[in-house]
């Protein structure tokens, strides 16, 4: 049946409206409700880990997993590289995640095997600037409570984490100074960094 012309610039309407909903999607998924549903399921697998009974090495890679599914690798390894990053081949971005995917595993999995016997739990989540923090309060024993903070966005089109914030200090803006004072000590090359963070993982 053929349309009117009423009915064509109707039927336009529809598409385009249609495909403008679908592109804002990701960035509008995001709340405060799959926010804090994410980290829950974060918190839930770190408590499983640190209190495993595991090995070090096995813990390891298991927050290496828990790091490579539910953060933002790629938004994550972009901040903390800066102007370098944009540079860069995909086959050198690639690399690097994957080291700073285990290093990041290593050197927090460490600082997580303090919590053994310990318990992380979900408080609550709240807007921060255009994404959501998650608080959440870990119990150690032997020492009194303190906050850690997931902030999570939904920029790559589903909830990831990209900050954690364990007392007061913001895990992004340290590993940022860590990376470029590593990029600085290897002569400013990405793949020579990247080799540094596989030794320190």
């Amino acid at each position: 049946m053929e349309l009117t012309p009423t009915q064509t610039k109707l039927s336009r309407r529809v598409l385009l409206a249609g495909s403008a909903a679908f592109i804002a999607t990701p960035s509008l998924a995001i709340n405060a409700s799959s926010a804090e549903t994410l980290i829950t399921k974060v918190v839930d697998q770190i408590n499983s880990i640190i209190n495993s009974g595991k090995s070090e090495s096995r813990m390891f890679n298991d927050f290496e997993n828990v790091f490579a599914k539910f953060a933002d690798v790629p938004i994550i390894s972009a901040s903390v590289v800066g102007p370098p990053w944009r540079s860069a081949s995909n086959s050198q971005k690639r690399a690097f995640q994957k080291a700073f995917t285990r290093y990041m595993a290593v050197k927090y999995g460490r600082r997580f095997r303090e919590w053994i016997g310990g318990k992380i739990s979900v408080d609550r989540a709240e807007p921060w600037k255009s994404h959501f923090q998650v608080h959440t309060q870990a119990v150690m024993q032997g020492h009194a409570p303190f906050t850690v903070i997931f902030r999570v966005s939904g920029k790559s089109g589903k909830d990831l984490i990209f900050d954690m914030i364990i007392e007061g200090i913001s895990l992004l803006k340290t590993e940022a100074v860590e990376v470029r004072a590593t990029y600085d000590a290897n002569g400013r090359d990405l793949g020579r960094t990247t080799k540094a963070l596989q030794n320190i993982g």
